[in-house]
């Protein structure tokens, strides 16, 4: 087997992976969020809409990088590359839209409050 026929079957496999981490997740949030409803606890819509949408967000973070692979190591063409950048573009706004969802936060405010100390409460 060739170096690229190598590559490309990485590139299949980690595709197959981003595809399989987000339905794993569909599944997974659907049967939490089932146990959760017949248990009667609260928050069950917000956990599963957090749950899954993080599970999106894995899954395209894997396809990304398998869109990578291919694209880099076995067609580096310049066509391949533009479509990889579209790719990229289009895949990345989806998942700040996702996080922005997710947490109510773009994803470079999220470290904002982490760095900002604690506010000081005196007691008088």
């Amino acid at each position: 087997m060739a170096f690229q026929e190598t590559i490309e079957s990485v590139g299949e496999v980690i595709d197959a992976l981003g595809v399989a981490a987000i339905v794993i997740g569909i599944v997974t949030a659907t049967l939490i969020a089932a146990w959760r409803l017949g248990t009667r606890q609260p928050e069950v819509y917000h956990q599963f809409r957090r749950f899954l949408g993080r599970s999106i967000l894995l899954g395209l973070e894997i396809l990304v990088a398998a869109d990578i692979i291919k694209t880099v190591a076995v067609t580096p063409t310049l066509d391949s590359v533009a479509v990889l950048a579209a790719i990229v573009v289009i895949r990345t706004f989806l998942s700040w839209s996702l996080e922005l969802e997710i947490s109510g936060r773009w994803p470079w405010q999220k470290w904002k409050d982490a760095d900002r100390p604690a506010a000081r409460v005196d007691a008088d």
